[in-house]
């Protein structure tokens, strides 16, 4: 029977993101996918900030940006009639947001510890599977396999026996693990097999989702390029912003799949007919639902087979990236030899509230949108519905607190605003050093500790069980924001502790390698 150290069951972004995180710390693994290949559907088309820097942290950054939306452009939401102008359409308003351009001279600007590292990324996960799966391919310490099923589990104190399956020839095999992932969707047999059970609000809504390519830009495009156009009968989502759309619609009443003519929802969602290639079209169903434990055992969950979200916010696929990141160096310790017993159980410890924080805000923005639409059907002046629309707001794109503010010390913040803190368990504040470079790039792969002014390290370095790079930040003007001359940082970006001194080193790292840096409080879903 073949082994590894671990096993992860599905291949889409979350999955490839765990095997990628688990390479960058030399630990082998084995993913299987039961799709033959990469997804057809676009599914989501924002990767977040938060999301980037932890893409950047794993070297891909570069390969990503290189196949999203052309940097240069927006990422707007534009409210309309109809898109019809020589039929009376018009844009009612328009919420707007900068360029990855824009932005990265805005975070410049600002550097006071409030902004990302990485601007936000428009892409299709049509898209951004590729080169994922090109990124794990490439790598020898990861055995990638699309086309392999994962069927059943057995598990007791030193490991995992999986039964997996090859979809073409129905071949079984059983492999052994120290510990499985479970990144296998929304049906996720991992999770059934656990007996987890799902908590939340299933089928919330019913949704049909038309994917197509179109040259129709004088149409699609009519109030200018946008990231999303919408209307209280759906989403027009630009894809690239030149031959790819998705429009995400409300099925008609009586749906029947046999007899429903895609062509004809597009003319009418649009306001009058344009050439097209429709290339996926389904009904699907959204959900608010988060597995109501994320462990059993040696097996754990993450992204959509541990929480399903309302696509309002894109909270989806980017919570699912950090459950990967979290998880991957959590599982490396463990392996490595270093974490204490209490590191992996953290995992849930620390994600579980943020899936149900992320599926409260998902559904917060869903509501929003309902009273737009509302008004549409309310308010016949145009001017007045254009006020109400700019009234209602557009929280949905700028939950800051969401995206950047999550914590792991119990404590919640604003969903919209972040404010900057070295608090044990917040993420690090991301800024730029005097002579140019940012603090985020001389993180080391592992634990950094920071040292700010003329703290001693030396009980922290001497006692350090785990790799260990030390950085002196020599710039008082950003000192403050760090508020503590000593700050130690996980390999995820988070922070592990913080003081003005360190008498007892050892005991700094007891507790930070048993994933305790605060007491979060788990309340039910």
């Amino acid at each position: 029977m073949r082994n590894v150290p671990v096993l992860i069951a599905g291949g889409g972004p979350v999955g490839m993101t765990l095997a990628r995180t688990l390479a960058s710390f030399g630990v082998r693994c084995l993913l299987v996918e039961r799709n033959a290949s990469t997804t057809r559907h676009p599914k989501m088309d924002i990767t977040n900030v938060r999301s980037m820097e932890l893409f950047r942290r794993l070297g891909l950054v570069d390969q990503l940006r290189a196949v999203g939306v052309a940097e240069g452009n927006n990422f707007d939401v534009s409210w309309i009639t109809s898109l019809a102008r020589e039929a009376g359409g018009r844009e009612l308003h328009r919420f707007r947001y900068p360029s990855v351009i824009e932005k990265r001279a805005g975070i410049r600007q600002n550097n006071d510890g409030t902004q990302p590292r990485e601007p936000a990324m428009r892409v299709s996960q049509v898209v951004i599977e590729p080169v994922l799966r090109q990124a794990i391919v490439d790598d020898p310490l990861v055995d990638a396999r699309w086309g392999v099923a994962f069927e059943d589990l057995a598990q007791d104190g030193t490991g995992v026996t999986v039964t997996l399956r090859t979809m073409e020839t129905g071949a079984i095999e059983t492999v052994r693990c120290d510990f499985l992932a479970g990144c296998d969707g929304g049906s996720s047999m991992v999770r059934e097999r656990l007996s987890i059970c799902l908590e939340g609000k299933a089928a919330v809504a019913h949704r049909y989702m038309i994917h197509f390519r179109s040259e129709a830009r004088d149409l699609l495009q009519a109030f200018g390029i946008a990231w999303h156009y919408q209307t209280d009968k759906g989403t027009l989502i630009a894809q690239d912003d030149d031959d790819t759309w998705t429009l995400q619609c409300r099925p008609p009443s009586g749906f029947d799949p046999a007899t429903i003519d895609p062509d004809a929802m597009l003319d009418a969602w649009a306001g009058r007919p344009f050439a097209r290639d429709i290339l996926v079209a389904n009904d699907w169903f959204p959900h608010l639902l988060l597995a109501e434990r994320y462990q059993g055992g040696r097996v754990f969950l993450a992204g959509d087979a541990a929480h399903q979200y309302i696509p309002t916010g894109g909270y989806g696929m980017n919570t699912g990236i950090a459950d990967a990141v979290d998880l991957g160096w959590k599982l490396a310790a463990t392996l490595k030899g270093f974490a204490r017993p209490g590191l992996l159980a953290s995992y849930e410890s620390e994600r579980w509230p943020v899936g149900l924080r992320n599926r409260r805000a998902s559904e917060r923005h869903t509501d929003v949108r309902i009273e737009i639409a509302n008004l549409y059907q309310t308010v016949s002046d145009p001017d007045a519905l254009a006020r109400g629309i700019a009234t209602l707001g557009n929280a949905e794109n700028e939950s800051w607190g969401i995206e950047l503010g999550y914590r792991y010390d119990g404590v919640e913040g604003d969903p919209v605003l972040y404010r900057p803190t070295t608090a044990p368990g917040a993420r690090l504040p991301s800024v730029f050093l005097h002579d140019g470079s940012a603090l985020y790039d001389r993180l080391g792969p592992w634990f950094t500790l920071l040292r700010f002014g003329d703290a001693d390290p030396s009980p922290l370095i001497d006692a350090a069980p785990a790799p260990l790079e030390t950085v002196i930040v020599d710039d008082p003007s950003i000192a403050p924001i760090y508020e503590a001359r000593l700050v130690l940082v996980r390999p995820d970006t988070h922070v592990a502790w913080r003081g003005n001194a360190c008498r007892d080193g050892a005991a700094v790292w007891a507790q930070v390698l048993d994933g305790r840096p605060g007491a979060p409080t788990r309340e039910h879903a």
